[in-house]
C-alpha cells in the first residue's frame, strides 16, 4: 500500500461529515484505488486512534456496521451513530440514500501525450 494512498485515505476519513457515513470502497475509489477497500479497513482498524478517524462513520457496502451484531466494538458503533444522528432500519441497516455522505470521485487528469513517431 503507498503512502500516498494512506495520506488520502486518512484526509478522506477525517472530512466525513458528523451524521453522515461511507463505505470502504467508497473512500478506496475516492483516494484512488477503487478495488482497495480491504487496505481502508486496515487503515482504520490501525490508525484510528492515533489520527482520532471518526471509524464509526465507516460501513460496509450494505450500509451496516462490519462488526458482528452485538459485540462490544458493534454497539459502541452503533451508540455513535446514532448519537450524530443517524438512524438504523430493519436489519440495522442504514439508509444509504439518506446518510451516505455525496463526495464524489473526481477523474484522475492525464497529462495529455502526443502521439510519437520516432523515438
Amino acid at each position: 500500500m503507498s503512502e500516498v494512498f494512506s495520506e488520502k485515505v486518512l484526509k478522506l476519513i477525517k472530512k466525513i461529515p458528523e451524521g453522515k457515513v461511507a463505505t470502504y470502497g467508497q473512500i478506496a475509489a475516492l483516494a484512488g484505488k477503487p478495488q482497495g477497500s480491504r487496505a481502508v479497513a486496515w487503515l482504520l482498524h490501525s490508525c484510528s486512534e492515533s489520527h482520532k478517524l471518526p471509524w464509526q462513520r465507516v460501513l460496509n457496502s450494505k450500509g451496516k456496521i462490519s462488526f458482528p451484531a452485538g459485540t462490544k466494538l458493534y454497539r459502541q458503533q452503533k451508540k455513535l451513530l446514532v448519537s450524530e444522528g443517524v438512524e438504523f432500519g430493519d436489519g440495522d441497516m442504514i439508509d444509504m440514500s439518506v446518510f451516505q455522505w455525496k463526495k464524489k470521485v473526481m477523474p484522475v487528469k492525464r497529462a495529455s501525450q502526443k502521439p510519437r513517431m520516432f523515438s
